[in-house]
């Protein structure tokens, strides 16, 4: 290279960066950049297309404290562990063995539904409600939303949950941090551009706050309904089963919310109230496919007639 060709250090640096240089698009989400840098298409947009992946625990350890300790509480009708840092429903001792049967025909069933089963790495040994991963993060585009519970008995489920997801190489977008809370059982996918959460005393506005941020640079509208009185989760007042049809309490859902879904073109299926709340508490592994509880037959008998 002549002198006349070369050029300063200076130069040379600009001049590469002007070549090679930061891009925003494509976004982080795009399923191109998620196979080439993630090696997946994480996470979901919707409650109602085909599983793909769900994360389990199969009842443990943890459980061992609830068959020797704790006292029958009248008031509350439970067993409540020291410091109420364990319940369990009623006078009479889970029956561990029975539990760990009904989980692991839930786990054979989506099995067999090709879904596919993540089991969650090293729970933690106090905490007895690690059974319900789903509370722990909120699925969407691209990744997870880690939660984060105001309930002594649940904090720290988010740790093993974010070592497993860390370890199948899922993208972890946002932490609930701060003095925000929420469970995933506070949100659903109504469809691809719109979600729902409850607020109430286990997802706050601080919670909502926090995951409306990172929905909103996904694009997507969340709408946000109160709880009524103590309940906890929207997903045992409305769940969606197929992209026009949901299985809800009405009863338990604000009219405005119920007139926007009617706007959506999304049909209200009544559940037999006579089920329990168990009846709307069920999961579509594909559209119009739905694995229910065993004694909710008459909302079952509902949904395959509709």
């Amino acid at each position: 290279m002549g002198e006349k060709d070369s050029v300063s250090p200076v130069e040379a640096y600009m001049n590469l960066h002007r070549r090679i240089h930061g891009q925003g698009e494509p976004a982080f989400e795009d399923p191109v950049m998620q196979e080439r840098i993630w090696g997946n298409n994480w996470g979901a947009n919707n409650d109602v297309g085909r599983l793909r992946k769900v994360l389990v625990h199969r009842p443990g350890k943890e459980c061992d404290v609830m068959m020797t300790g704790g006292e029958y509480v009248t008031d509350v009708d439970a067993l409540l562990g020291p410091e109420d840092m364990w319940y369990w429903k009623g006078r009479e001792r889970p029956d561990i063995a029975k539990v760990q049967a009904q989980h692991d025909n839930l786990t054979t069933t989506l099995k067999a539904e090709g879904v596919e089963v993540v089991t969650v790495v090293d729970p933690l040994p106090h905490l007895t409600k690690t059974i319900y991963t789903r509370d722990t993060a909120v699925i969407v585009k691209g990744g997870a939303i880690l939660c984060r519970f105001g309930i002594d008995y649940r904090r720290g489920e988010e740790l093993p949950v974010m070592r497993t997801l860390a370890k199948i190489g899922m993208p972890i977008l946002h932490s609930i941090h701060g003095t925000g809370l929420m469970e995933g059982g506070s949100f659903l996918w109504l469809n691809e551009k719109t979600a729902a959460v409850s607020i109430g005393h286990r997802s706050n506005h601080e919670g909502v706050r926090q995951l409306g941020e990172v929905l909103k640079t996904l694009g997507v509208e969340l709408l946000c309904v109160d709880n009524t009185g103590y309940g906890l989760h929207i997903d045992g007042s409305l769940v969606m089963l197929k992209p026009d049809l949901a299985v809800a309490f009405v009863y338990d859902l604000p009219w405005w919310f119920l007139n926007r879904l009617k706007e959506m073109g999304i049909h209200i299926l009544d559940a037999d109230e006579h089920d329990g709340w168990q009846s709307v508490n069920c999961l579509a592994v594909s559209p119009g496919r739905v694995i229910m509880p065993a004694h909710t037959e008459r909302s079952a008998e509902k949904l395959t007639k509709a």
